[in-house]
C-alpha cells in the first residue's frame, strides 16, 4: 500500500486520519521504491497501542544518514513501555540520540528531507506511519515542510523486530532490522 500527497481522498481507517489530514490516501502504485526514490525505513516506539509517540527512527536503504528522534515522556508511562522501551532509548550511537519537542521534531524531518528526491517511507506496521504522518503536524494547521512523500506498508511474514533486531524495542535498531530483512528477502 502507497500513500501517496498526489491523490487526495479520504482513507477509512481511522489510525490514518492525520495522513488524510495530509492529503495522502491508499493508492495502489505499486512499488514506488524501484522508481529510483531512496526507501527510509521507518520504525517507532509509543506508549502502549494506540499511545503518544515516544521515539521514531529512519534508517536509509544506502549510506548512513540515519534519523532518530525521541520525544519527552508521556505521563503516565504504561508499565510494559516503561519495563521494554524506556530503558533502551539511549541504546543508539553516540551523537544520534537528541530528545525534541513535536515542532523541532517535525523541523528535523523536513531538514533531513530538504533538496534530496522524493523519499519513500517503508515501515510494517500501520502505527508507525500514522504515528510519523502525526509528527508532520506539529500544530493547529501547521505542515512540516517536508517533499512530497510515498509511504510503502509492507506485510513481511516471519520478520519481528523483536526477534531480528539488535536492540528490540528500539526505533532505530528496529528500522535497521527491517532494512535488513527487506534487503537481504524481500529486495
Amino acid at each position: 500500500m502507497t500513500w501517496d500527497l498526489a491523490d487526495r481522498g479520504a482513507p477509512s481507517d481511522r489510525r490514518a486520519l492525520c495522513c488524510a489530514r495530509l492529503g495522502f490516501t491508499r493508492a495502489r502504485t505499486g512499488r514506488a521504491e524501484r522508481n529510483g526514490h531512496m526507501r527510509y525505513f521507518l520504525d517507532t516506539e509509543y506508549n502502549g497501542f494506540g499511545g503518544a509517540l515516544i521515539s521514531l527512527a529512519l534508517v536509509p536503504e544506502f549510506g548512513d544518514r540515519e534519523l532518530y528522534i525521541t520525544l519527552p515522556l508521556p505521563d503516565p508511562i504504561h508499565p510494559w513501555v516503561a519495563r521494554n522501551v524506556v530503558p533502551y532509548l539511549r541504546m543508539v550511537p553516540e551523537g544520534l540520540y537528541h530528545e525534541m519537542t513535536r515542532m523541532e521534531a517535525a523541523d528535523e524531518i523536513a531538514h533531513h528531507f530538504a533538496g534530496g528526491e522524493r523519499p519513500v517511507i517503508v515501515a510494517d506496521w500501520p502505527e508507525d506511519i500514522a504515528l510519523f504522518c502525526a509528527l508532520l503536524m506539529p500544530g493547529p494547521g501547521e505542515v512540516a515542510a517536508v517533499p512530497t512523500l510515498d509511504f510503502t506498508l509492507l506485510r513481511v511474514p516471519g520478520f519481528s523486530p523483536a526477534a531480528n533486531s539488535k536492540v528490540p524495542h528500539n526505533a532505530l535498531h528496529d528500522a535497521r532490522a527491517l532494512r535488513e530483512h527487506v534487503m537481504t528477502s524481500v529486495g
